[in-house]
């Protein structure tokens, strides 16, 4: 028996007790699992959401809305980074003066971004148990193109409203027709030998700031 009939051969076994006629969905199916671990304030879950950050190698950063743009001007001169693309749902408050912002087209290529130091994009969604942040292509984060060639991206969470505790609860929050890509910490793969090396798949350098809004 080669591997393909093996495991044909396990879905079968598996499936036995489903009657032929039976649809996808047709069965209610039991979802009593935990849909959270643990009761928490939204400072807990921010607190959280920045510790599994930084387990994953993000750098994390707090600031308020008066704050941001000199906080992103910072992180940006940090990685020698002169230019960004932007996506077009980016308030223009968010972002210093003084750097150039390249707007996001399809006529850009892959070269012509990774031409650029910096892309800077909201999110749609964080989570707190699994450090984890949400893209769905919305208009503050683009396409998913240009967060995975440049080489640093710095990704804006609206604390606390764009925080949740669990995976369960962010999809709720999501819309499984959009395209979307979720990201735990930079780009990292490890060869046979565990060596770790970054950058490989996307962005090696990862800022994640939390910004504090009323």
């Amino acid at each position: 028996m080669n591997h393909r009939d093996l495991v044909l051969g396990r879905v079968r076994r598996a499936l036995a007790d489903v009657p032929r006629e039976e649809l996808p969905g047709q069965t209610p199916l039991a979802r009593d699992y935990l849909r959270v671990h643990g009761d928490r304030t939204p400072e807990e879950s921010a607190a959280l959401l920045a510790t599994h950050l930084t387990d994953y190698r993000a750098h994390v950063h707090h600031c308020g809305t008066d704050e941001l743009p000199a906080v992103l001007a910072r992180l940006m001169a940090q990685r020698g980074s002169r230019s960004a693309v932007v996506p077009a749902g980016v308030p223009d408050a968010w972002l210093p003066g003084d750097i150039e912002r390249v707007r996001d087209s399809p006529a850009m290529t892959p070269h012509d971004l990774d031409a650029v130091g910096s892309v800077v994009t909201g999110c749609a969604v964080a989570i707190a148990e699994t450090g984890t942040l949400v893209l769905d292509a919305s208009p503050d984060q683009g396409r998913r193109r240009i967060t995975l060639v440049p080489d640093h991206h710095i990704c804006v969470v609206r604390v606390p409203v764009q925080v949740v505790d669990s995976v369960p609860q962010a999809l709720e929050r999501l819309d499984p027709a959009r395209p979307q890509t979720w990201i735990s910490g930079p780009s990292a793969t490890s060869d046979i030998e565990l060596d770790r090396v970054e950058g490989v798949h996307g962005p090696r350098t990862l800022d994640v700031v939390l910004l504090a809004e009323s």
